[in-house]
């Protein structure tokens, strides 16, 4: 009986198999960059605004804190978007007639919000908190970049799970004490610039990462400080006709000095009382 297959035909067989494998994995690796790419992610894009805020201008320029504007970012899982009325604060003032704000000056008229255009704009299952993160130790400039550098708003960071993740396996990388949250120009701690940090008693319902003081400036040099705690006095006359109040000295906070982020991060870990990956078991805590 004659071959119905050429003995070439083997060949071909093996070499369709490899090519297909290889397109496979190509696709494969294009689609996984792709969904990485900011086509996707919309990562350093300047999204057209209504008005083309300049967070440079304000921030930098003018010295506004981020709590101006962002006033529910401590205590709410929501920055929040300022109303008009923010604006018009300083506008009603300044720039009255600048044709950019128009916008502003009718949305004022009208009692009608601004329509801005969503710049770190997370899937609708996906739950965040700006108050968790925040009093705990996280700064603006860490999930958001150097805002104060912005003249248009975009996103710094990509915003997928796998950025998330990145943080919370290591949370130390990115701590910095709460005095510097919203520092943009804020440094991690080397050898040529050490942070100074100490711990005290936490209130009952205080975030704990307000338990921690940390200083730039050597501690030692400017002699040892010294809290008072007032109790009240029997037989002393005051507000209520019986009370009054003396002040008894407090020993001293022992500062601990760090010079790299390593170190200083994870000893905010432990003060901050942050959880590990390990406790962090329920999918809850980030996807609703």
């Amino acid at each position: 009986m004659a071959q119905i297959f050429d003995r070439s035909s083997n060949a071909l067989a093996r070499a369709s198999l490899v090519l297909t494998g290889l397109i496979v994995i190509a696709l494969g690796v294009t689609l996984d960059q792709l969904q990485r790419s900011p086509w996707v992610t919309r990562q350093g894009q300047r999204p057209e605004q209504p008005v083309p805020f300049s967070h440079k201008h304000h921030v930098q320029g003018l010295g506004l804190q981020c709590q101006y504007c962002h006033v529910t970012v401590e205590k709410s899982s929501y920055a929040g978007i300022p109303p008009t009325k923010t604006c018009i604060n300083c506008h009603a003032q300044i720039w009255t007639n600048a044709q950019l704000l128009e916008p502003v000056r009718a949305s004022w008229a009208t009692g009608q919000s601004v329509v801005w255009t969503k710049v770190h704009d997370l899937p609708d299952f996906v739950y965040f908190s700006h108050e968790i993160h925040v009093n705990k130790g996280l700064g603006c400039a860490t999930c958001h970049g150097r805002v104060d550098m912005m003249p248009l708003m975009y996103a710094q960071n990509t915003l997928q799970m796998e950025w998330c993740l990145d943080c919370h396996r290591n949370p130390a990388k990115n701590l910095r004490p709460t005095s510097e949250l919203y520092n943009m120009a804020w440094e991690k701690p080397a050898q040529e610039r050490p942070v100074w940090c100490a711990v005290s008693d936490v209130q009952s319902g205080v975030p704990t990462a307000q338990g921690v003081s940390c200083t730039t400036d050597n501690p030692e040099g400017a002699g040892a400080q010294v809290a008072s705690l007032q109790l009240p006095l029997r037989g002393s006359r005051g507000l209520t006709g019986d009370v009054a109040a003396a002040v008894m000295p407090v020993a001293p906070l022992s500062y601990k000095k760090f010079t790299s982020q390593d170190d200083l991060g994870h000893f905010l870990v432990d003060r901050y009382k942050i959880r590990t990956p390990k406790e962090l078991t329920s999918c809850e805590v980030c996807h609703r």
